[in-house]
């Protein structure tokens, strides 16, 4: 196609599309005329009119008789110049021809020339309206970062033509991008990446700016090609996104401060109602009184849970439901929980009973308060839904994939549970019977919590059980950090071949199990004839008896029948529960070695079968859990009270001056400062029990002044309890790091508040 041709097609476009179109850079070739006139010849004689003169001279000498050698000199000649002459013409007419080849062949090179430019000049401009109708910001810059080339997207942003941005830096259009030094892409190239803001008229505006600066390593030539963009929507959504997890960080932190104080303003007066109705337990009342105290302190208790449940599940619910792993004997922990809930089982008539393996280590990494929760919340559950029978909760080492985990597992001889419950019991707000005549109360958030906490800490809870046989929680936590027990008891009890003589055969189950995991044998029975069917049947006699003191009278005539009938061992033991400790003398006398409080301790059992006790020891023994029973010390002791709430005072000041303390109580902890601060009172007092919440100084703050008073004095350190309703580890862990010597947590057992005023008072 030609030149012209374009241009005509270029005219004959339709109007709107020649305005829409861009404007052009038309390239057209130099004009060539197509006649142009032939170069200029030198002026010579022509050589047709020589020719001709000399053919005349020819025939005139020839004609005048001239001589043959002058006519025929004159004819060549005139021959030879006709000759040259055809020959030069035909050499200007090749001559032509190949002059006006060229002229053709030049023309169509310049008409192919401007084809190809006229292409290239299309295909730049729609290259370039590409990247803009992409969006994004297109620049190049050159070493000292003066702009090369920009797209119209940027132009267009700044509000000024491309041609305007030649030349100049970003910074100075207020676009914060350096450029890169020239040590940074020593191997030839770097790419690099920012979130830049960009003002403009509609407003900022954020892109995503890449940028990658190359050098040409043989002319050391550099240049930064960038293309950026744009991200205001994403960024937007960054924002708002910060924006709503801090307003929720906020609102968790308030409702973190809100379970806080309502867990304060709740244990508070649940702990005097608890330790009123404990107190007035103790006094002198009438059947019908009793049972009244006894469901008030049922109800307190029942609430007290209900309260701890609804907590935890919101603590879990606002994301604060944080653990704090600590070092922790498993086999004390399931132990103290066993034993809290004994009364309770021992209340309905049915056994609780523990075993804990040799191989459990003696230390792990828990966290003791969260661990200590679940076995309440799993081993309460299955006390109280047991009518008859009873549970045992043993613990040992279960090998499976993960390696060696802890086995908590508890069976009790309950109702069981059908597979429906079994799919739907750890959710929350389920329970067993969800009827309205079902016989047990509750939330149904005990388990769906106790499950939260085993997950956070790695391990898992599962269920077992059948209707009418009872089921089987089952509960593995890691062993983490785990402190292995230094002393080898596998084969203590060698040697030892104990019967137990009990109707609580979960109970008997437990201790038997401890007995013949330290080497020993033992056999259950429930009634003395089936002892001396079980000694005949075996020709085995027994050196240690154990009996269940709801079994014997105290007069012995349950160990009296056991002689009879053959069974005569040298230690014979009785198994006592809270109740029965006003008859250890009786029992004593009736022919008892020594007795075990009920539910039995392992190291207990170990310590008593391996060495039994003296006489000495034994009344020792009965003396300390008859001071236990009734509440008195050992010892009287000076105690200050620092304690706000007037409930709390006087529940606090009863349960210690009935132990045979003396007892003083102050406000706040301003005054318990100033009771141990003023002169000569260094030896007025043995330990203080200090709130952590008081008007005018607070307990650590009271804490922090006398242990100071103490460092400038030289005096040793007051042993100081801390009184709290809040129970979360992290508190019991600050409270001792401010220099607090114990940590009781309210509402405070009487028995246990007296218990550790003993432990930790100076002596």
């Amino acid at each position: 196609m030609t030149v012209e041709q374009k241009e005509f097609k270029t005219a004959a476009e339709p109007e709107a599309e020649r305005v829409a179109a861009p404007q052009r850079l038309r390239v057209s070739p130099p004009p060539l005329a197509p006649d142009a006139p032939p170069p200029r010849r030198r002026r010579t004689l022509g050589r047709p009119t020589l020719v001709v003169a000399l053919l005349s001279l020819a025939g005139v000498a020839h004609l005048t008789g001239s001589s043959l050698i002058v006519t025929g000199g004159l004819l060549l000649i005139g021959l030879a110049a006709l000759v040259m002459q055809i020959l030069e013409l035909r050499k200007e007419n090749r001559l032509t021809s190949l002059l006006d080849e060229n002229v053709n062949r030049s023309r169509e090179e310049i008409e192919s020339l401007a084809d190809r430019m006229w292409e290239l000049q299309e295909s730049e401009e729609h290259f370039h309206g590409l990247i803009d109708a992409l969006g994004d910001i297109v620049v190049h810059r050159d070493r000292e970062g003066r702009i090369v080339y920009a797209n119209r997207v940027l132009s267009d942003m700044l509000g000024c033509k491309p041609e305007a941005l030649a030349g100049r830096k970003l910074l100075e259009l207020g676009i914060d991008i350096g450029v890169v030094p020239d040590g940074a892409f020593a191997d030839g190239e770097c790419l690099s990446s920012a979130d830049v803001a960009i003002r403009t008229e509609a407003g900022e505006r954020w892109f995503a700016w890449i940028e990658l600066s190359v050098r040409d390593k043989e002319n050391n030539a550099v240049s930064h090609r960038a293309i950026a963009r744009d991200i205001t929507a994403r960024k937007r959504a960054e924002t708002a996104l910060i924006n709503a997890r801090e307003r929720a960080e906020s609102a968790n932190q308030a409702k973190s401060r809100f379970l806080a104080t309502v867990s304060h303003e709740i244990r508070t007066p649940m702990n005097g109602i608890m330790g009123m109705a404990k107190l007035l337990a103790d006094t002198k009342l009438m059947p019908e009184q009793q049972t009244y105290v006894a469901a008030v302190s049922t109800s307190a208790s029942a609430l007290l849970a209900l309260i701890e449940d609804l907590l935890d599940y919101s603590k879990i619910e606002v994301g604060r439901f944080d653990m704090e792993p600590q070092p922790v004997s498993p086999r004390e922990l399931v132990e103290n929980v066993v034993e809290l809930l004994a009364p309770r089982a021992y209340g309905k008539g049915i056994g609780l009973g523990c075993h804990v393996a040799p191989d459990v280590p003696e230390l792990i990494s828990a966290d003791p308060g969260r661990l200590r929760q679940v076995l309440l919340n799993v081993v309460g559950n299955a006390v109280k839904f047991t009518e008859t029978g009873g549970v045992l909760v043993s613990v040992d080492i279960h090998e499976a994939m993960q390696g060696h985990r802890i086995r908590i597992s508890v069976a009790d001889t309950g109702p069981g549970l059908q597979k429906k419950d079994i799919d739907r019991i750890f959710d929350e707000f389920e329970q067993g019977d969800g009827t309205s005549t079902r016989q047990h109360g509750g939330a149904g958030l005990g388990l769906a919590i106790s499950r939260r906490i085993v997950e956070a800490m790695g391990g898992s809870i599962a269920v077992e059980g059948e209707p009418g046989a009872g089921s089987e929680f089952t509960i593995f936590l890691p062993v983490v950090d785990a402190v292995e027990r230094q002393i080898d008891s596998e084969r203590a009890l060698a040697g030892c071949r104990a019967i137990i003589i009990s109707g609580n055969l979960m109970e008997a189950e437990g201790i038997a199990r401890t007995i013949t995991a330290h080497g020993g044998l033992a056999e259950i029975a429930r009634t003395v004839e089936e002892a001396a069917a079980a000694s005949r049947a075996r020709g085995r006699s027994y050196n240690v008896v154990l009996v269940d003191a709801s079994l014997e009278r105290v007069d012995g005539r349950l160990l009296k029948r056991l002689h009879n009938a053959g069974i005569k061992p040298g230690e014979a033991i009785t198994l006592i529960a809270p109740t029965d400790r006003g008859q250890l003398a009786e029992y004593r006398a009736s022919g008892y070695n020594t007795f075990l409080a009920r539910p039995v301790r392992g190291e207990t059992l170990l310590r008593v079968l391996l060495a039994p006790s003296t006489k000495a020891d034994r009344n020792a023994e009965a003396s300390q859990g008859e001071r236990r029973q009734h509440g008195t010390a050992s010892r009287s002791r000076n105690i200050l009270i620092a304690e706000d709430n007037e409930i709390n005072a006087l529940l606090a000041r009863s349960a210690l001056e009935k132990a045979g303390h003396t007892v003083k109580v102050v406000r706040n902890g301003k005054a318990a400062v100033e009771a141990l601060t003023a002169p000569r009172s260094a030896h007025l007092y043995d330990i203080v029990l200090m709130d952590l919440h008081m008007p005018v100084m607070d307990g650590l703050d009271a804490i922090a002044h006398i242990r100071k008073h103490e460092e400038a004095k030289g005096l040793p350190a007051m042993p100081i309890l801390v009184l709290s309703a809040d129970s979360q580890e992290k508190t019991r862990h600050g409270v001792i790091a401010h220099g607090a010597t114990g940590f009781l947590t309210k509402p405070v057992d009487p028995v246990s508040m007296a218990d550790a005023v003993e432990s930790h008072s100076r002596s």
